[in-house]
């Protein structure tokens, strides 16, 4: 089995990488990535030896290098995206989310791809005080969220010929080779560690859903080979405020600061049912949202500083 991976560099896809590289069905993985973060942790720090993966360096509006590079791939991973939820970026937004994974699919058409796993994010569902189910009308309220719904619209065209899981993320967090700190709990984690203050900004009444990296990546391996339906699924583990982060932190770091900023605001909020078809996929240990963030933040004890 041959897998391609857009995106593959980056802090969900070294991880991906990491594991499918050891599932012996797995002959082939090209990383196919712009490294637009300038993210080199897959190449530095992920102990991958060579062998069975491969990279290639480009875009995702390169139709000519991607008609190349899919001829003899049977899963597509697609987790290539602009995931900044700046509203300014609203042309990087539909030139990667958006018009990018339409290039992707016409690709895959012409191709002899049997699967694709299409990565979205809940932020297609936009905000409200209601929970949103996979049933829920999508009525996205940003730029990212918008681009994303459009890319979902290219996936579900070929879900009648091709295997399609459409993964609706959360909000990941934990340690990863690729680790990035812009998440909500990766930064208050890092500051609370490091800096011994945190800033929270609203309330910090507002929910959203989270996931772990480890249950993230354990769940999207463990879809190779169509073991779910063609569909819409949500991949999120736990609905928490900002509020209920910071109480997990403060009982961790008892001497941490904290500071409001506008703390009269009573933000947007997202909350979104736990998926049961896919976690179900998830073979991993059953850790509460306390014990993983034990977990993370003994990785930043690991540290030298």
């Amino acid at each position: 089995m041959r897998v391609l991976i857009t995106g593959g560099a980056g802090y969900i896809g070294t991880e991906l990488c990491i594991q499918l590289n050891k599932n012996p069905e797995v002959k082939e993985i090209t990383i196919f990535d712009n490294l637009s973060q300038e993210n080199y942790n897959l190449f530095l720090h992920s102990q991958i030896k060579p062998g069975k993966v491969k990279f290639v360096k480009g875009e995702l509006l390169d139709s000519r290098t991607l008609d190349k590079i899919i001829k003899n791939i049977d899963v597509v991973y697609h987790l290539a995206a602009e995931k900044s939820d700046n509203d300014k970026l609203h042309h990087l937004h539909e030139q990667v989310n958006n018009w990018g994974t339409a290039e992707l699919i016409y690709a895959i058409e012409e191709s002899d791809v049997k699967q694709l796993i299409y990565v979205s994010s809940t932020t297609v569902y936009g905000y409200s005080d209601q929970e949103f189910d996979v049933f829920s009308i999508a009525e996205p309220s940003t730029s990212l969220g918008n681009s994303k719904l459009r890319g979902e619209q290219h996936a579900e065209r070929i879900m009648s010929k091709i295997n399609t899981q459409i993964i609706r993320l959360g909000n990941v967090f934990g340690y990863g080779v690729s680790m990035k700190m812009n998440g909500i709990v990766n930064r208050l984690m890092f500051d609370s560690h490091f800096v011994g203050r945190i800033s929270v900004h609203g309330s910090g009444n507002q929910n959203r859903p989270f996931i772990s990296l480890d249950k993230t990546v354990d769940i999207l391996a463990n879809l190779i080979g169509g073991k779910v339906d063609s569909s819409v699924y949500n991949l999120v583990d736990y609905n928490k405020s900002i509020m209920d982060v910071v109480e997990v932190l403060q009982a961790q770091n008892p001497d941490m600061e904290m500071i409001f900023t506008n703390q009269h605001l009573e933000l947007p909020q997202q909350k979104v049912v736990r998926d049961e078809r896919i976690m179900k996929l998830y073979k991993g240990d059953d850790l509460s949202f306390e014990e993983e963030l034990r977990i993370l933040k003994g990785h930043f004890k690991s540290s030298s500083i």
